[in-house]
């Protein structure tokens, strides 16, 4: 019986990382095609009536989701705690007036920066096909990251953490 136990728990720990492996390939290959210079190009006004502006000397978060979106659904509560230690800007696209994702919002206790793309053009602009997307820049506003698909709060975190040291600082030869 122990070894039954543990060939299932061998074959459970084999599955899990066969299918992380596969999730990073297939995020890897739908990222490809990114805009990921389309960061320049944002100038927008938030849901709660506020300019954004980049912030300075800081990495800033990216996120592209929908209203409609499940797997943006099971995201959401993700990006909310790394909002609140980091710079998140939020896109949600195709989701209705301002007015439906503020009830969106709402309804889910998310108080996240959102910009309402309703007519999809910065999905458009950073080539978005699928949802949620997320980029991660650093500190200099260079891509560091990008993911299409579902990603975890440590893994968010641990992203965001790492683009907030300036690497061409560091002492490598």
């Amino acid at each position: 019986m122990k070894n039954k136990i543990k060939r299932y728990l061998k074959e459970i720990v084999i599955f899990f990382i066969f299918i992380t492996i596969l999730t990073n390939a297939i995020s890897i290959y739908k990222s490809s095609d990114l805009n990921k210079e389309a960061l320049q190009n944002i100038n927008i006004t938030l849901l709660d009536a506020k300019n954004y502006t980049y912030p300075k000397d800081k990495p800033i978060l990216i996120h592209f989701w929908a209203t409609w979106c499940p797997t943006c659904k099971l995201e959401a509560s993700n990006i909310q705690t790394i909002s609140e230690n980091f710079e998140v800007l939020t896109i949600a696209v195709s989701s209705g007036t301002d007015r439906e994702v503020k009830k969106y919002m709402h309804e889910h206790n998310l108080n996240y920066k959102v910009y309402n793309d309703t007519n999809g053009f910065f999905a458009q602009e950073f080539k978005i096909a699928a949802y949620p997307t997320t980029f991660i820049y650093d500190k200099n506003k260079k891509l560091v990251f990008s993911e299409v698909g579902f990603t975890s709060t440590l893994g968010l975190w641990l992203r965001m953490w790492l683009a907030s040291f300036d690497m061409s600082d560091l002492p490598i030869e």
